[in-house]
């Protein structure tokens, strides 16, 4: 897999018919503070499952 380049337009061809709720999760799921929260939180839930709590701290209705 080729290393990604933000500068490429290329890079963003997926993005062109993306919707909203995708640009959103993209950008979460690359935010170091939510991925820290979120090892947390599966490290210490018994059912990987993620809160109630953690699902409004960061705004997550589309996905858990």
């Amino acid at each position: 897999m080729p290393e990604f380049d933000w500068r490429s337009p290329e890079s963003y061809e997926s993005l062109q018919d993306a919707e909203i709720v995708d640009i959103a999760w993209e950008c979460l799921r690359r935010n170091l503070d939510y991925r820290r929260d979120y090892e947390a939180i599966i490290a210490n839930s018994p059912d990987g499952e993620v809160s109630s709590e953690f699902r409004r701290k960061w705004g997550i209705c589309f996905r858990p």
